[in-house]
């Protein structure tokens, strides 16, 4: 839900009836993960997406269900393989879809949508299975561990929900949470989905060349905050890289040494030169960031493992180091290099493997739980 949190505070501020369907769980090959939503306005006007087409038309009547009973409900769509054109999951998956009204009241799911609206973060977490009188209830978590609202379970219960919100909304994720009703960790009788909405991840691109052009874009377009750095201020212009968020003329390391990072940022460095790399890398691979790539040919990279090695990086410091930069496409211009750059982020993000579809039994939809299992 909060991925449409722009229209939906707008309707909200004008006094609109709407109601939501958000997906609040998935099995098999679905198209749309925990979150995504589509909503409905009273006058029928729809925003949004619960599974890229399947279900729209079902979920749309139920939206407009939900507005005249005021009642909120879950729903479960799956595949009917005796009428193709029957409700159901071409793919062949299923998904769960809470439908929400909202005429007047739910003060927290709109202050929770208010501040996701002017890009501050926050996580909403709602009960989407349990008692039918909890059903719906939300929980706003804030950043520095202040919250609003409740799950109407008792203080245990929200003082455990505010702990496992928390902690997804620390990195920026969503995903569901098994609890027990009476606020223990272990999985119960509740199920609640954790909506986070967080600041674009920071995308850093050091190196000011024709390449970082190409890549500045396919960052911007997968929605990343991009920020091109180079010591050179010849090459480091806002002309070369309009579609850059900051452009920074500073040496690398010490740029790094001071900007904010966490661990959804993404550094690519494509200087392919020593005096630049090494201590850039050397700082680099000291921080908890999600992806560290460096550009240059298999001699480069050796050279520059060399190099590191001299400077006290450990094995598993250059473990992480993912060099020569990209997935092996064949790529050649600098375009098809920026697109083989960025699926090998996404793949190290969703814990992709790279490899073709065709032929393959791994699932193509992972869950946030297969993306980055926990430990035991």
């Amino acid at each position: 839900m909060l991925d449409l949190a722009g229209p939906l505070h707008e309707w909200s501020e004008a006094g609109r009836d709407f109601a939501v369907a958000t997906v609040v769980a998935v099995g098999g090959s679905a198209p749309r993960p925990p979150g995504a939503a589509l909503a409905v306005a009273a006058d029928g006007t729809a925003v949004g997406s619960v599974s890229g087409g399947c279900v729209e038309g079902a979920v749309y009547d139920l939206c407009l269900e939900a507005l005249r009973d005021g009642v909120t409900l879950v729903e479960r769509f799956g595949y009917s393989d005796e009428d193709a054109f029957a409700v159901g999951l071409t793919c062949g998956g299923t998904i769960d879809v809470m439908i929400t009204p909202f005429a007047g009241g739910r003060a927290i799911e709109r202050a929770a949508l208010a501040a996701a609206d002017r890009t501050e973060p926050v996580a909403l977490a709602r009960v989407v299975r349990g008692p039918s009188g909890l059903l719906g209830q939300a929980l706003l978590v804030r950043p520095d561990g202040s919250s609003a609202g409740g799950l109407g379970g008792g203080p245990e219960l929200d003082r455990a929900a505010l702990d496992r919100a928390g902690a997804l909304l620390d990195t920026g994720r969503t995903g569901t949470v098994e609890l027990s009703e009476d606020g223990s960790h272990c999985p119960g009788g509740l199920t609640l989905l954790v909506e986070s909405a967080a600041p674009p991840p920071r995308m850093i691109v050091f190196g000011a060349i024709d390449f970082a052009a190409a890549l500045v874009r396919a960052g911007a377009f997968l929605g990343y905050h991009v920020t091109v750095c180079d010591a050179r201020p010849v090459f480091a212009t806002r002309a070369r890289f309009p579609q850059a968020d900051e452009i920074v003329v500073d040496w690398p390391d010490r740029y790094l040494r001071r900007t904010e990072t966490d661990g959804r940022t993404v550094l690519c460095v494509l200087t392919h030169d020593a005096k630049f790399d090494i201590p850039l890398l050397t700082e680099a691979l000291r921080l908890p960031v999600a992806y560290i790539g460096a550009m240059g040919s298999r001699r480069t990279h050796e050279d520059r493992n060399r190099r590191l090695r001299e400077a006290g990086m450990s094995e598993h410091d250059l473990a992480r180091l993912r060099s020569p930069i990209g997935l092996d496409l064949g790529a050649r211009t600098p375009e098809e290099t920026a697109v083989s750059i960025a699926a090998e982020i996404i793949a190290v993000r969703h814990g992709g493997t790279g490899t073709p579809l065709t032929g393959s039994a791994t699932p193509i939809h992972r869950t946030a739980r297969e993306a980055h299992p926990q430990p035991a």
